[in-house]
């Protein structure tokens, strides 16, 4: 399963990433690579939890 995410820098200079494909999955980090590892993880804790309700 592949994710876009797509970040961007804060005017304060934390910076956010979000999933596209799962709206309400972002999250902020102090660098880029620190928001993107945890919207990945954000990420496929949500893609757990809704295959969990499915079966």
């Amino acid at each position: 399963m592949q994710f876009t995410v797509e970040t961007e820098q804060e005017d304060d200079g934390r910076w956010i990433a979000e999933v596209s494909e799962l709206p309400g999955v972002l999250k902020y980090g102090e660098t880029r690579e620190e928001a993107i590892a945890l919207a990945e993880a954000l990420a496929l804790r949500v893609v757990a939890e809704r295959m969990e309700t499915v079966v």
